[in-house]
């Protein structure tokens, strides 16, 4: 799994389809993602000393992780993503389209 918090992804399938956001939380023992603007609830609320006002509060609720694809922060399209290793050690996660780096998984090894 390759997708972690704060990218940038694209909604594959459902009622949200096709829509561009940010992850906010990743659970990989379930395979979820929660996502910024999608899959959005309202939950029915009492009212109490934590929420005086009571009401209906709009939450994002998860989604499966394979209902999105990782947008490339270079071109812009949605890619899979790779590794490749640097000749230093340091791991970077890649675009498969456009063979550019995502950002660092580990830095160089010492020496």
């Amino acid at each position: 799994m390759r997708i972690n918090k704060n990218d940038q992804v694209i909604v594959l399938t459902g009622v949200s389809q096709g829509k561009k956001s940010r992850i906010l939380t990743v659970d990989k023992e379930a395979g979820k993602v929660t996502i910024e603007g999608v899959n959005v609830v309202h939950k029915h609320v009492r009212r109490s000393r934590r929420n005086p006002q009571g009401g209906r509060l709009s939450m994002e609720m998860p989604i499966a992780i394979s209902n999105v694809q990782l947008v490339c922060p270079s071109c812009g399209k949605p890619t899979r993503a790779g590794v490749r290793l640097a000749a230093d050690g340091a791991k970077f996660r890649i675009c498969k389209k456009c063979n550019a780096d995502i950002n660092q998984i580990s830095p160089a090894k010492k020496k």
